[in-house]
């Protein structure tokens, strides 16, 4: 996976998390919908976490590949 594919996959799961947002925003949101965002919500955070890992191991000039999608629970509290 490149990093393109990774910040096209964020753009998808953006999307899908505004359209969630909206849906509960106008009170039609489901707890099934609601429980979709919050595990969009994670799947975002997994993602900016490989993109940035990447990254960092180009720039330390690692091959980036070897990074790899960490635990929900290791990721989703980082402060941004």
């Amino acid at each position: 996976m490149e990093d393109q594919d990774i910040l096209v996959w964020i753009r998808q799961l953006v999307d899908e998390e505004h359209e969630l947002l909206k849906e509960e925003e106008r009170g039609y949101a489901s707890e099934a919908k609601r429980a979709r965002r919050r595990r969009t919500e994670e799947y975002l955070d997994q993602c900016w976490d490989l993109l940035r890992q990447r990254r960092a191991k180009r720039q330390a000039g690692l091959d980036p590949k070897s990074a790899s999608v960490r635990e929900i629970e290791m990721v989703e509290h980082y402060k941004q």
